[in-house]
């Protein structure tokens, strides 16, 4: 019986899985400084959504917010003039 050599796909793997954490420490070396911009973006949009919240929605910039709200599921309702 001949015995399967499957020694090029195990290589092809190899470098992917190189490759995959190559990129993964790139990233982590360009993040290193930020270790909490995940959590930062979260906060300022949080902060953000309720200044706009306080002004009724009526302030420049809160336009993205008015397909969300006006609905029994947001619980929020302003009257908007478009």
């Amino acid at each position: 019986m001949k015995e399967p050599h499957n020694h090029a796909k195990v290589g092809y793997g190899m470098i992917a899985v190189s490759a995959s954490l190559a990129l993964i420490a790139l990233m982590a070396l360009f993040m290193a400084d930020d270790v909490l911009f995940a959590d930062r973006m979260q906060r300022e949009n949080t902060v953000h959504f309720n200044e706009c919240k306080a002004n009724d929605f009526k302030t420049e910039g809160c336009e993205k917010y008015w397909d969300r709200i006006n609905n029994q599921i947001s619980g929020i309702y302003v009257e908007l003039d478009e």
